[in-house]
């Protein structure tokens, strides 16, 4: 048996880390770390801090099932609420001493001599006997590749990556994008800024929000009954289940959620010019629906201008979008989302055959239930291809694949093999039943959306009901795999 640094390397410190981790934990394995580039734990929840950033699912549903938190402050829960959640998680299960923080990882290659990986992190290597990819398709920020944008004389940033240092009180201000980040962060800033231009590509569907504080006697009530506070989760996973009907199995029922959002979009906005900008041609659902209360009435605002055509370049001193609009500015905000079908972690992983996961994809990321990929041994990844959803928690599908690797872990550790890898031929069964069956949903109706990779193929969302999902993930079957026992030692 070849001796590596550690059994398991972890990739990222946010759910899919941490719930990894604290399963380890809680099966008594120590021999694992966790990789976390940032300078505390919490994944996107720790680097997404601009104002105005919440969760857009019920904070009793996105929270691990195993450590509810009866003290949320409102039905959808804050950014630092939920980065302090995951904190306090960390400590609890006691996991937070297996982090190592400001470790950035750089690279992941097979070592065909000692049968795992070796990892490239800004603190050194690391070799390692399975490695965890639990970063996340929310980790990168996407900033478009402007003309002009590096002789911008002005301040420009990412939303994932606020600069808290700038003041942009009395500053003419340009957003880019409409999307779920734009949506909460602009109705905060614009009452702060002299004048703020909003280039719109395509106009999203909004919901009314249903968010409300969560009183001191409900909170009380949680704390005191713990099945209470199970059975509201369970409502919340339930309700929003059933837009799986519509989502997925039949498309002609988001007529209902479409009349809502029009008469949404008509009792927050009079003038009939912004009214026509704003109303999507899209039908509801083909791209992420997103609940604001503000959005509109921000728009609405005299300081505020709607810019359609996208932006297309930029000179020093302006912004210019794809119809010819051009704008004097002081600053631009990029709320232009993250790189999420061109995950990162496809071209730092090199496998057996050289390949990078990048360039075993080609534009068109795959994996076995979202966690296995053939040809890359002992590499799960956690919110993998398809693992994403339009409607319901993250979490229920991270701790689904977590159960799901962690019985691949036992069984290798039952059998005494050295390596596991998926079959290629399972693997691209499941990929075409999964492809088949996106074909009649709502996502494939023609928009353009980020749920679709280079190939026009819907390569992050899960076309079925979660629980499923979860059917699929509750045990490892070692006859979708092909795995390799170490040499008897002598």
């Amino acid at each position: 048996m070849h001796a590596f640094d550690v059994g398991t390397a972890i990739i990222g410190s946010g759910f899919s880390g941490l719930g990894m981790a604290i399963r380890l934990k809680q099966e008594g394995i120590e021999d694992f770390t966790v990789l976390e580039r940032g300078d505390d734990v919490g994944g996107t929840w720790h680097f997404n801090t601009y104002p105005g950033c919440a969760c857009d699912v019920p904070s009793h549903l996105y929270s691990f099932s195993f450590a509810p938190n009866p003290g949320w402050s409102a039905t959808y829960s804050g950014q630092a609420e939920i980065r302090d959640y995951l904190r306090h998680v960390a400590d609890e299960f006691g996991v937070r001493s297996h982090v190592r923080l400001d470790c950035d990882v750089t690279g992941i290659e097979w070592d065909e001599r000692t049968g795992g990986w070796t990892v490239e992190t800004t603190d050194g290597p690391i070799r390692a006997r399975v490695v965890v990819a639990g970063m996340g398709p929310l980790a990168e920020p996407k900033t478009p590749a402007l003309e002009g944008l590096d002789a911008f004389e002005g301040e420009w940033f990412h939303s994932a990556r606020w600069n808290h240092g700038y003041d942009l009180r009395g500053k003419r201000v340009v957003a880019v994008g409409t999307g779920a980040s734009a949506i909460q962060f602009v109705p905060e800033i614009q009452r702060d800024v002299e004048r703020l231009h909003v280039i719109q590509r395509t106009p999203p569907w909004i919901m009314p929000h249903p968010g409300r504080p969560i009183r001191r006697t409900e909170a009380r009530l949680y704390q005191r009954f713990a099945l209470l506070q199970k059975l509201v989760r369970g409502t919340a996973y339930c309700a929003r289940e059933l837009l799986v009907l519509g989502f997925v199995k039949h498309p002609k029922l988001m007529k209902l959620p479409e009349r809502i959002a029009r008469r949404h979009m008509r009792s927050q906005i009079s003038d009939p010019e912004l009214l026509e900008k704003v109303t999507p041609a899209s039908i509801i659902g083909c791209k992420r629906i997103l609940p604001s209360n503000t959005w509109y009435r921000a728009l609405s605002q005299p300081n505020v201008e709607l810019l359609t055509g996208g932006a297309e370049r930029v000179t020093a001193k302006t912004i210019v979008t794809g119809d010819g609009e051009e704008r004097e500015v002081d600053a631009i905000i990029f709320g232009t989302g993250f790189h999420v079908t061109d995950m990162p972690i496809g071209r730092i992983v090199r496998g057996p055959q050289g390949k990078t996961l990048d360039e075993v994809w080609q534009g068109s990321p795959r994996a076995h239930l979202g966690a296995a990929v053939p040809g890359f041994p002992n590499l799960f990844v956690l919110c993998g291809p398809n693992t994403g959803l339009g409607h319901s928690s993250m979490v229920y599908m991270i701790e689904s694949q977590v159960t799901y690797v962690m019985d691949a872990l036992r069984h290798m550790d039952r059998h005494g093999a050295d390596t596991v890898q998926v079959r290629a031929d399972v693997a691209e069964r499941f990929n075409a039943d999964l492809d088949e069956r996106m074909q009649g949903t709502v996502w494939n109706t023609g928009c353009a959306s980020w749920y679709l990779d280079a190939t026009g193929r819907n390569a992050t969302l899960w076309p079925d009901w979660t629980w499923r999902f979860r059917q699929r993930t509750a045990a490892f079957d070692p006859a979708d795999f092909e795995l390799t026992m170490r040499p008897a030692s002598r």
